[in-house]
């Protein structure tokens, strides 16, 4: 698997994300991935808002390329996610959808659902996401549009 820069990826995942994001640790550990893991460490309920702003936050400053979010659906950590200026989330179940939101959509955070997804298709999208490129063009265009709303409603 190529990672198109050296820089790591974050993780984090609130306690219905807690053993995707495990088995996805896993799973960069055997690929050579490196990453950062911002939280939840243990299966404990937690908050799934507070773990999205600080895994985002490594993407924003630049200390990580991408991040990766896990909560039970998906849907919490994309919704939270997305509130953060300069975040492009999507909530994927499908290797068609994590792999196209990076080509077209220049999605810098991919988030799963461990209550949707096993750790065999979460692993599954996690490399479709990785594996893709941006392809800009027209889709530059649209992610500009998409800048512009973010800025300015």
């Amino acid at each position: 698997m190529a990672q198109t820069t050296s820089l790591p990826l974050a993780l984090g995942a609130d306690h219905g994300g807690y053993e995707l994001k495990e088995a996805i640790k896993a799973h960069l550990d055997e690929l050579g991935i490196p990453y950062q893991d911002f939280g939840t460490h243990t299966p404990e309920r937690c908050d799934y808002p507070d773990i999205a702003q600080v895994t985002c936050q490594a993407v924003l400053d630049g200390r990580c390329r991408y991040a990766i979010l896990c909560c039970g659906t998906g849907v919490g950590m994309s919704i939270a996610a997305n509130k953060l200026h300069g975040i492009r989330a999507c909530c994927c179940s499908d290797a068609f959808s994590a792999e196209y939101t990076r080509r077209h959509n220049d999605a810098n955070v991919l988030c799963l659902g461990g209550r949707v997804v096993g750790p065999g298709l979460g692993c599954t999208l996690v490399d479709a996401f990785l594996n893709a490129t941006f392809e800009g063009g027209r889709h530059q265009e649209r992610v500009d549009k998409i800048t512009a709303l973010e800025n300015h409603g």
